[in-house]
């Protein structure tokens, strides 16, 4: 079974055995994982008390409106890499292959950085199962040992067909829920309202440190870390069947879906646990299950918690995977990135080398794990497709759009003010680090394009794939 490439060549096609239910299971599965479960004592202690419960409200009205903006691209371009394509079809006109260029070169190292938070969250919550793996200071040289290990499993795993992934993943989505809602559950069981919506006096002044709108950057740059996953399912748009309807409807299913979870999750341990001893909390789950049920249902709930994560870095991997991988079918990257295994028809390359980096990522802390991933996403993808709706609207209205933007372009406009905001909140080192790791891969782009003699030393090569297959009458 093989496939034409952009570049005319033959090769071993991926298969579209994804469906709507495991598509949106694969979405909040990723989504989801340990991200909550770690981040909500952060969230509070950044936005100072229970007015943190609306930054989650604020940070899902971002992510519904840029997952609007993948909903409609996906659906139109449906193929492995997701915003790949996008750019390569929106800028070509202007700037050649820069852009995909420079997206592939930030997401081969962005993607794998949001999946190293996932072991670092997993290996603090086996801190409270296994003595050792944490301190005060922190993971200990045990911890980060098993990281590792955790980290090398997953990437075994993920040798396996892809009908057989969505299946897997199906499974751990259904732990994840599991977990969640156990959590949800366990917390509203010993609730207190009155606790739970304590604001803090004068926390929504327009001044003062420790206020909800001083807070609110850095508490956005939690919670969009933490909706992160809900386009999983566009890299993986050449494996998903009748994409045209499947990736919109997987896309805003699992926002929606999760945005709940969130906001009960969030609330719920507010009414349980004390402010101050939840700002401190390194397993606020764990910490909720054992005072409501004991040390015995806590431990359980727990596995299943690291489980989630586990199943959230499997699914973030899956679709990062796929990145690079059209970019190299059409030699705008490492030819390696291009190759699938000859027998389970995945990108070999993709799998392996972002599991390496998540295994280094996973040695530092969170935090700038964190922010050093959402501010290089935010500036090479998220502001970059914003741009990308707008010129395709423009230079190919006849593109086949079996999803069409609500609104449009209110909801492209409120992502593009919401990402701007995310990514000035972010400290100078990671906004500096992502400004450096984007310079480096001009200077990178510029040597290939040397090579190739293309723009800016040749011409550009206009080609509008989706376009002319829907124009030809043929699948986009």
């Amino acid at each position: 079974m093989s496939s034409p490439t952009r570049s005319g060549e033959p090769g071993p096609a991926l298969e579209r055995q994804i469906g709507p239910v495991q598509a949106t299971a694969i979405n909040m599965t990723q989504m989801c994982g340990i991200g909550p479960f770690v981040t909500i004592p952060a969230m509070v202690a950044t936005m100072g008390g229970p007015q943190a419960m609306f930054g989650w409200i604020i940070g899902a009205i971002v992510a519904l409106a840029d997952g609007l903006i993948w909903a409609e691209l996906g659906a139109a371009m449906p193929g492995a890499g997701g915003t790949y394509l996008y750019l390569r079809e929106a800028f070509q006109y202007r700037t050649g292959r820069l852009m995909p260029f420079l997206f592939v070169w930030s997401a081969v190292l962005f993607i794998p950085l949001i999946m190293s938070t996932g072991i670092i969250g997993l290996v603090q919550y086996l801190g409270y199962l296994i003595p050792g793996v944490t301190d005060d200071n922190g993971t200990t040289p045990l911890g980060k040992i098993i990281g590792v290990g955790v980290t090398l499993v997953i990437i075994l795993a993920l040798f396996r067909k892809i009908g057989q992934i969505s299946k897997l993943t199906t499974v751990l989505f259904v732990v994840m829920l599991a977990a969640v809602l156990t959590t949800i559950v366990a917390a509203f069981s010993h609730f207190s309202a009155a606790q739970a919506f304590a604001f803090t006096p004068g926390a929504f002044s327009s001044a003062g440190e420790g206020t909800f709108w001083g807070g609110l950057g850095a508490g956005l740059i939690i919670a969009i870390y933490d909706y992160l996953g809900y386009n999983t399912t566009a890299y993986l748009g050449g494996e998903v069947r009748t994409p045209g309807r499947t990736l919109p409807r997987s896309i805003l299913f699992s926002i929606l879906g999760i945005m709940g979870l969130y906001f009960l999750l969030q609330v719920g341990v507010l009414g349980s646990i004390p402010l101050e001893q939840l700002k401190e909390a390194k397993s606020v789950a764990s910490s909720v299950l054992e005072q409501v049920w004991g040390t015995g249902a806590a431990k359980a709930i727990t596995v299943l918690i690291v489980i989630a994560a586990i199943g959230s870095v499997f699914a973030g991997l899956l679709g990062g995977s796929r990145v690079p991988f059209e970019a190299a079918r059409d030699k705008v990257f490492l030819p390696m990135f291009g190759k699938l295994h000859p027998k389970l028809h995945l990108p070999t390359a993709g799998v392996l080398t972002m599991g390496a980096i998540t295994i280094l990522g996973s040695l530092f802390t969170l935090t700038t794990v964190i922010n050093a991933a959402v501010a290089t996403l935010v500036i090479i993808q998220s502001l970059a497709q914003v741009a990308a709706i707008v010129v395709l609207r423009r230079r190919q209205p006849e593109l086949r759009r079996p999803y069409r933007q609500w609104l449009y372009p209110v909801p492209t406009l409120i992502a593009l003010v919401g990402w701007v905001y995310i990514y000035i909140s972010a400290d100078w080192l990671s906004i500096g680090l992502s400004l450096g790791w984007i310079a480096v891969g001009a200077i990178a782009y510029l040597v290939y394009a040397k090579s190739e003699h293309t723009w800016p030393f040749g011409p550009k090569e206009i080609k509008e794939a989706f376009a002319s297959a829907a124009t030809e009458g043929t699948p986009a």
